[in-house]
């Protein structure tokens, strides 16, 4: 029997602390991949898979006999994608002046203060902003209306023509300062000795910002923007779920609620698995279509 050398017992040992990560993404990412079945069977709950009736791609076909829902929902998609993907320089700047601040306690307090709203759920947040909000009995309608500001209340939450950009600026206001954190760290890890040659030379603090510290992001925010795109249609379920309401689902139905939708209330559980496998197929086309433009701009893949 071969005696396993240091460096093979080291390797041993990190592959078994590997094993209950890749045991958890086995089981909760590649098993439920089964379920993409359903999307070639007519589903009756009542009988196994293998008792199923076979129905092919008709399911896939399907989706062309939705098309005139179909396109809301992309239309609603893509645009609150793209609108999502215009704000995603606010983290850099939030991140920047984050590290600009006099003091590190400061800097910690402002993250802090940031970061909070990323752990309230979207019920939650729903809840407050509906507080605050509602036509009749929200504070800011009463307070505006108090002080004559308003002489009719406002119906925010259902504001159809400006629906994609109210749930923008919540998103933003809730995720704004947890994706900064991955730019502290990027800034955080950018020489020091390069500010301080800089400030020797004369440099400004904004001098310094423009010349060291944008460069020194770059990196990520290339990456992380090519991954977003890679997943643009995948919006998230729960904002645009609880927000919706009879006047707004219109422009708030996404990609996400609408599968939810179709297998959930409509029963149509083949359909909606072959939307999503649909979706899935896509999403992975656009991730090496994202690579293969990270290679080109940088040099570099994402994957």
């Amino acid at each position: 029997m071969t005696k396993l050398t240091g460096r093979q017992i080291k390797q041993i040992k990190l592959f078994l602390l590997l094993v209950p990560f890749l045991a958890y993404v086995a089981v909760f990412s590649y098993v439920p991949l089964f379920g993409w079945s359903y999307a070639f069977l007519k589903f009756n709950p009542g009988l196994r898979i293998r008792d199923m009736k076979w129905v092919g791609l008709d399911n896939f076909r399907a989706l062309f006999k939705y098309s005139g829902a179909l396109k809301t929902v992309m239309t609603n998609t893509m645009s609150i994608s793209f609108l999502s993907l215009s704000t995603s320089v606010l983290p850099v700047i939030l991140a920047i002046l984050i590290s600009m601040l006099p003091g590190k306690k400061l800097g910690r307090i402002v993250q802090s203060i940031t970061t909070i709203p990323n752990f309230i759920s979207w019920v939650l947040v729903y809840s407050i902003f509906f507080c605050l909000f509602a036509p009749e009995t929200g504070v800011v309608n009463q307070v505006l209306m108090g002080v004559g500001f308003l002489s009719n209340p406002l119906n925010l939450l259902g504001n159809v023509e400006q629906a994609w950009f109210i749930q923008i600026g919540i998103g933003v206001w809730k995720g704004l300062g947890w994706g900064a954190i991955v730019y502290l760290a990027a800034i955080a890890g950018i020489d020091q000795e390069l500010y301080e040659s800089a400030a020797i030379d004369g440099a400004n603090r904004f001098q310094s910002t423009i010349h060291i510290t944008l460069p020194g992001l770059a990196n990520t925010y290339m990456v992380l923007f090519l991954l977003a795109i890679a997943s643009i249609l995948s919006n998230g379920f729960e904002q645009y779920w609880v927000f919706q309401n009879a006047l707004t689902r219109d422009k708030l139905e996404v990609f996400d609620t609408y599968v939810y939708r179709l297998a959930m209330v409509n029963q149509q559980y083949s359909f909606s698995t072959a939307m999503g496998m649909m979706r899935s197929i896509v999403s992975i086309i656009l991730l090496f279509c994202a690579n293969q433009v990270s290679k080109r701009i940088r040099g570099e893949s994402i994957v």
